[in-house]
């Protein structure tokens, strides 16, 4: 983070240049829209009964979202094909991180929207393939940890994405049919969740949090819509409602505090917005059909109806960026440099800046 000192104005980084090749600098920030996005599909899909829709507008979302996670996927995919080993330099950032985590679990979800839509053993490869880039993903993520500084180390609501990122897994095994792998899924990521819940706690009580770093505080928010959601599927209705009841009082928390929260303008934390939002409307979607009333169905149609607001004006604006060529900039992804090595430029110095590559 930059400080408003003179000496910090006199350091800056030159942009990295980027050799030539299809998709060698794609940035990982264009995951948690990606995910909101799904998040939200499914939820519509849950929603046309509740709201006597036309299944064709929903399905017609989600496969927009399908295609578009998949064009990302395969962009992100190509980029590790050309160097494997930048996916450790981007998880030693935090938008690397957070992106990467929700790349992920964006699999999870499209494993659920294609098993709903399609083919239910086409989703179930889908989920088994997200598992095993999962625990890749934890591998080498733990091994960034354990070299990394100790400011690394520190906990943020990314890690949730991470570290209870399987909890995603669990909603989507309830699509497909295995909610005996569900079951198995809830506690090791409900104690994950926990721990990252109690540590963030503490910091938040001895310290202040930066306000770009302030849009991250709503993925707090996704472990309980989601956990709630799987604890209605597995007819545990008394624990998801209370969850439900909860995930709604902290979303309400959060928009009463947006100001704060937004601070710092438009940036490609920004997405970490969107999935919290399109769990909770999901959640309370599949509250209505576990406990119908009209309260809960009027609570889901307002729910769906914020998320959406939320969810495709930012997807929109981190897409476009991408397109652009600004996201890879402003969330300072790796670049898969040719023939495996890293891709930077010797440092020079002009006018007494120093410029460096980052």
């Amino acid at each position: 983070m930059t400080h408003d000192t003179p000496r910090a104005r006199l350091r800056f980084a030159m942009p990295r240049p980027v050799p030539p090749g299809l998709w060698r600098r794609v940035p990982p920030a264009i995951f948690p829209p990606i995910l909101g996005a799904a998040g939200l599909a499914l939820a519509w899909l849950g929603g046309v009964r509740a709201f006597a829709l036309p299944p064709a507008l929903a399905e017609l979302m989600a496969g927009m979202v399908v295609a578009v996670a998949a064009f990302a996927l395969l962009a992100y995919g190509v980029k590790l094909a050309r160097r494997p080993a930048v996916l450790a330099e981007e998880l030693s950032i935090l938008p690397g991180r957070a992106g990467v985590g929700a790349a992920v679990l964006t699999v999870y979800l499209m494993a659920a929207l294609v098993g709903a839509l399609t083919n239910p053993a086409a989703g179930r490869a889908l989920l088994v393939a997200g598992l095993l880039l999962h625990a890749v993903l934890l591998v080498v993520l733990v091994g960034v940890l354990r070299r990394g500084a100790p400011e690394q180390r520190r906990v943020t609501p990314a890690w949730h994405l991470n570290f209870t990122g399987p909890i995603v897994a669990a909603r989507a095994v309830l699509v497909l049919g295995w909610p005996g792998l569900a079951g198995w899924l809830v506690w090791p990521t409900a104690i994950a969740a926990l721990a990252i819940y109690a540590v963030s706690l503490r910091q938040a009580l001895s310290g202040r949090v930066p306000a770009p770093l302030r849009p991250l505080l709503a993925i707090h928010l996704a472990p309980l819509a989601l956990f709630g959601t799987v604890a209605l599927g597995l007819g545990w209705t008394a624990a998801g409602t209370a969850l439900a009841w909860l995930a709604l009082a902290v979303l309400l928390a959060l928009a009463a505090s947006a100001r704060w929260l937004l601070a710092d303008g438009f940036s490609p934390f920004w997405g970490a917005l969107t999935f919290p939002a399109a769990a909770t409307a999901g959640l309370w979607v599949t509250l209505w059909s576990a406990v119908p009333s009209e309260t809960h169905r009027i609570i889901a149609g307002t729910l769906l109806a914020a998320a959406t607001l939320v969810v495709v004006p930012i997807l929109f604006l981190v897409l476009r960026a991408w397109a652009q060529g600004r996201l890879a900039v402003k969330s300072n992804a790796a670049i898969a440099g040719p023939r495996g090595g890293r891709w930077t430029f010797p440092a020079t110095r002009e006018k007494g800046n120093c410029q460096t590559s980052p």
